[in-house]
């Protein structure tokens, strides 16, 4: 019997501060699954020396992929890296980010019932990232509920497993360019019933480096997001 496969994949952004050590959090993750399992992480136009330090740690770490890339923002890397991943082959494709707030220990009970998948999903129940993070999310969902009718428990998670061959028919309906394709992929995942499971999850501070995102650009990127629902709500 063909060995299951595992790609975690990880957009990264002028993360010079965190990458080498996510790296060694995340590495031996796919040492233990075993056969063809990959880390992959694209950069995504960092302005610091991050594609430099993972560039230079793939000698030490085989199974470490890395791609370097135009900054196009989170989404389209997080779509981009999703796709290079279908085309190795992945059976099973584990999606986080390169921040350090994810912990790879809690990434085994998802691993253990991937037979479930659909997509199982991390609830981020003990969340320590502040508190109009959480807000935002709350308001997420309220809109996800009024314009698709769904009830989505964390939407935006960067921590979620998906089978390979699923997740290809999942991103034909999302397009390139969408700035929050998780979000729009946990729709589609709930409202076509195939399988959302949510497993709570720690959500670790920033463990270096700064957040990009300030509530005022949140306020942007979400009312652009309201729009781009509303326009494909009909395809999804």
């Amino acid at each position: 019997m063909k060995q299951d496969s595992l790609y975690i994949v990880m957009p990264a952004y002028n993360e010079e501060a965190n990458i080498t050590a996510v790296i060694e959090e995340w590495y031996p993750v796919v040492e233990k699954v075993g056969g063809d399992s990959r880390l992959m992480i694209v950069n995504d136009g960092s302005k610091d020396k991050t594609y430099q330090i993972m560039r230079n740690l793939r000698e030490k770490y085989p199974r470490l992929l890395t791609i370097n890339k135009k900054n196009e923002g989170h989404g389209p890397t997080v779509l981009r890296a999703y796709k290079k991943a279908i085309d190795a082959g992945a059976d099973f494709i584990f999606q986080t980010d390169s921040d350090g707030q994810t912990r790879p220990e809690e990434f085994w009970p998802f691993w253990e019932q991937r037979e479930n998948c659909g997509l199982l999903i991390g609830y981020r129940k003990g969340r320590q990232d502040g508190v109009s993070r959480v807000f935002v999310t709350r308001v997420l969902r309220l809109v996800l509920l009024l314009v698709f009718h769904v009830w989505v428990k964390d939407a935006n998670t960067p921590f979620r497993l998906m089978r390979g061959e699923e997740l290809e028919t999942v991103l034909k309906k999302i397009p390139d360019s969408f700035f929050l394709p998780n979000v729009l992929m946990t729709v589609i995942y709930h409202k076509n019933k195939w399988g959302v499971t949510y497993i709570p999850i720690t959500f670790r501070p920033r463990q270096g480096g700064v957040n990009s995102l300030n509530l005022k650009r949140i306020f942007r990127i979400g009312r652009q997001a309201v729009g781009d629902f509303m326009a494909l709500r009909k395809k999804i």
